[in-house]
């Protein structure tokens, strides 16, 4: 490790206290950690980057690294204890903390929708989606927003114009356009690659729109932070340590991306030019505008969401914490 980045490590454990740093050191077990990644999708490379290349390891975590079919499942795990950490949308986060559960967003590694709605061949202009069905994966995920925020783009009222029909993962999405089961759907990468691939067009990116949403990022339970920040901010350093990676090592990533995404090649590297170095955040800071997005569109399905405070939905005090320390921008010298 270079010293400038042993530096700023030992600087930020040192805010925790003489007791965490203790804990922290080579010289215990590491932790053990579950978390869960929601979908089948490069947007979800940094923890599957950390594991690979042993960044978890290197800050004293044993993290297993599972998949949820979608963030409905995955947020449900976290709820109840099974799991200490999701990557996750932040509109899950937030409709389910709208409901009362003690779940928070501790860091954001998208800020963008970045999706696309992509029709079948015979569908070249969105009035011709009036009546057809639209997949997504399951309601109240980010792939949801992206369906009612495209439509209505358009000027197509969701559910009433247009049907929205739930398909399960991202994985489902391009086999249900090829077999008719939906006529459009909202996609991310690699699967947007394979969909254009088959002959299937895009009618919209759904990121050129420029609304800032806290699509992709780190959420675990409040209760965590409060008895355990200590746990929490090492979990974030490695994630934070992983994007750096990602950026800088192309080859490795594509290969970890390459074994979670079992994909084609040329599928995997636009998916990386998109995903990891075009919008991935380096500083992985959730911002109350992309949290105010979030709560926009909640707030027609769960009314509370219209007079919220978005601050409340989130933690920034990890990634702050290592910005400031200067451990971040170790991370690219």
């Amino acid at each position: 490790m270079r010293p400038r980045l042993i530096f700023c490590l030992l600087l930020v454990l040192g805010a925790i206290g003489g007791e965490m740093v203790h804990r922290a050191g080579a010289a215990d077990a590491p932790r053990k950690v579950r978390m869960a990644f929601t979908s089948l999708s490069s947007v979800m490379c940094p923890p599957w980057i950390a594991r690979e290349a042993g960044i978890f390891t290197k800050h004293g975590l044993d993290v297993e690294v599972i998949a949820t079919p979608t963030g409905v499942e995955g947020m449900n795990a976290l709820i109840a204890g099974e799991l200490q950490f999701l990557q996750i949308s932040g509109g899950t986060t937030a409709s389910a903390a709208l409901g009362g559960a003690d779940v928070i967003v501790v860091g954001t590694t998208l800020d963008s929708l970045v999706q696309s709605l992509i029709a079948r061949p015979e569908i070249d202009k969105p009035e011709q989606l009036k009546g057809k069905s639209l997949g997504i994966t399951r309601f109240g995920t980010s792939i949801d927003v992206g369906a009612r925020l495209a439509l209505r783009h358009f000027g197509l009222v969701p559910e009433k114009d247009v049907a929205i029909v739930q398909v399960g993962g991202m994985e489902s999405m391009v086999t249900a356009l090829q077999t008719n089961r939906i006529q459009a759907g909202i996609l991310s990468y690699p699967a947007i690659t394979q969909a254009l691939k088959l002959g299937h067009r895009a009618l919209l990116d759904v990121a050129s729109l420029g609304i800032p949403y806290a699509f992709t990022g780190m959420t675990t339970r409040g209760r965590l932070i409060r008895e355990d920040a200590g746990l929490v901010r090492r979990y974030m350093m490695a994630q934070t340590e992983a994007i750096a990676l990602a950026k800088r090592d192309k080859n490795f990533a594509l290969k970890v991306m390459g074994k979670y995404l079992r994909t084609n090649p040329a599928a995997l590297a636009e998916s990386y030019e998109i995903d990891v170095q075009k919008y991935m955040l380096r500083v992985p800071l959730t911002t109350s505008a992309a949290m105010k997005s979030v709560l926009d569109d909640l707030a027609a399905r769960i009314p509370k969401a219209k007079d919220a405070d978005p601050k409340k939905f989130f933690d920034d005090t990890f990634v702050r914490q290592m910005q400031a320390s200067g451990f971040i921008d170790a991370l690219y010298q």
